[in-house]
């Protein structure tokens, strides 16, 4: 398996440091086959106009951020366009001090396509936008592009796109800007380009400077963002994209905020974003968010404290003991000992080629350490691949550093820790604590 060695260390990095690397996902991809597919049923969806909304539930570690990553890189590549967002203190879906706004703008920051993966894609998706409506037009007509009718013609077919999105909420405001970039892009009016750019990103404070810099009187707010994500699913279809995906990871972040009124006008939001895509109410758009167990199901704060949700995700009688894929909820069971065992091979592959020197750790030295990882007191329930990746990682550095080691004395080793699992999803820290008075 020969890759190339920019992705090869960054996927080695990535993996031992415990984050998902954005690139060569393809190389380390194991198992998730069911799961996978699920969500590519969903991409068609979406595709034909439709709609659809996910959660992804399992222990810190397991692989949600993993999965994540690669329904990305596939979408991207089926020609949608993909906004990420991890939640945090500072970001949330519903706030009053700007928390859910800076959701939204961290979703449009990392907004990406396939010729743009890492993010940062708006001004490109325009000015693309506006490049092919004018390829459109003088394909139809005949016209050059130095041929002063063809601009009248332009602006006509921009129109009729435009026009569509008046009936949304907040379209017309939305459609006035984008009339506002393409006049801009025309006069080569970059200084225009960038105050649009800016409204769309969400960084206009007042509708005081919105309306002193762009003559609009709205601009996007911690009450409203979620409307924009709508109306840019359907401008992005109309500019010939296949569709949108929302991505939402860090669900926890809402779990942990101390106030409960807080948090249910959070759930209310997901809510709102839930029946929209089960209703129809939304179109050419995907949600998907990951939160642990404890976070969806944790009757007191998590997800399921609002009954409105709880009773439109939580499982049925028949789904407990059975896998239920086309339910709202996908579960991420453990990865099986055959399954890591093949991922730590594609691991050994990946570092040798990287350091460029023979593989030296056999089948029978994986299959020991799978075993040892498997064997510790609480690894049937607690141990995740996340785990197991950094500890064989580790095992690859100290025998290629150490020739003369041989894996087994390394395994058997005193001097050899296991990772832990860093985060204890059952503990609820004191600065998160609720209090009745």
């Amino acid at each position: 398996m020969k890759i190339p060695r920019r992705i090869a260390q960054t996927l080695i990095n990535s993996l031992k440091g415990g984050v998902v690397p954005r690139v060569g996902l393809q190389y380390v991809t194991v198992g998730r086959t069911q799961e996978i597919d699920a969500l590519l049923r969903d991409v068609e969806i979406i595709t034909d106009g439709g709609a659809s909304f996910r959660f992804i539930m399992g222990k810190y570690g397991s692989g949600k951020s993993f999965l994540l990553q690669t329904i990305r890189n596939y979408v991207m590549a089926k020609n949608f366009v993909v906004l990420d967002a991890d939640l945090s203190p500072e970001r949330r879906l519903q706030g009053t001090r700007g928390q859910g706004l800076a959701t939204y703008k961290e979703l449009v920051r990392n907004m990406a396509t396939k010729t743009k993966p890492e993010g940062g894609a708006l001004s490109l998706i325009l000015d693309r936008w506006i490049s092919n409506v004018q390829q459109e037009v003088m394909a139809e007509s005949q016209l050059g592009m130095t041929d002063p009718s063809l601009t009248k013609l332009v602006e006509k077919k921009i129109s009729s796109v435009i026009y569509s999105l008046n009936e949304m909420v907040h379209g017309f405001d939305f459609a006035r800007l984008l009339t506002l970039y393409y006049q801009a892009h025309v006069s080569g009016d970059d200084e225009t380009k960038a105050k649009v750019l800016k409204w769309f990103r969400g960084e206009y404070n007042t509708k005081t400077e919105a309306r002193q810099e762009l003559g609009v009187n709205i601009v996007i707010t911690d009450d409203d963002w979620y409307e924009y994500l709508k109306i840019f699913a359907a401008f992005l279809k109309q500019a010939g994209y296949a569709g949108m995906l929302v991505l939402i990871d860090e669900l926890v972040n809402i779990y942990k905020i101390p106030n409960a009124i807080t948090r249910q006008y959070n759930y209310e939001k997901i809510l709102t974003m839930y029946n929209d895509a089960m209703q129809g109410k939304a179109q050419h758009i995907g949600f998907i968010l990951c939160g642990t167990p404890q976070c969806m199901e944790d009757p007191r704060r998590g997800v399921y404290s609002y009954e409105a949700l709880r009773s439109r995700l939580a499982e049925g009688h028949f789904s407990t003991e059975h896998k239920d894929l086309l339910s709202p909820v996908i579960r991420l069971l453990p990865l099986t000992n055959e399954e890591m065992l093949i991922l730590i091979e594609k691991l050994a592959d990946i570092h040798a080629g990287l350091y460029e020197y023979k593989q030296i750790v056999t089948q029978q030295d994986m299959v020991d350490f799978i075993e040892i990882e498997f064997s510790r007191i609480g690894a049937d329930t607690h141990i995740t691949p996340r785990e197991v990746i950094r500890d064989f990682i580790e095992v690859l550095d100290i025998i290629y550093q150490n020739p003369g080691m041989k894996v087994r004395t390394l395994l058997g080793s005193e001097s050899f820790t296991y990772a832990q699992n860093a985060v204890n999803e059952e503990t609820t820290h004191a600065e998160f604590a609720e209090f009745d008075l």
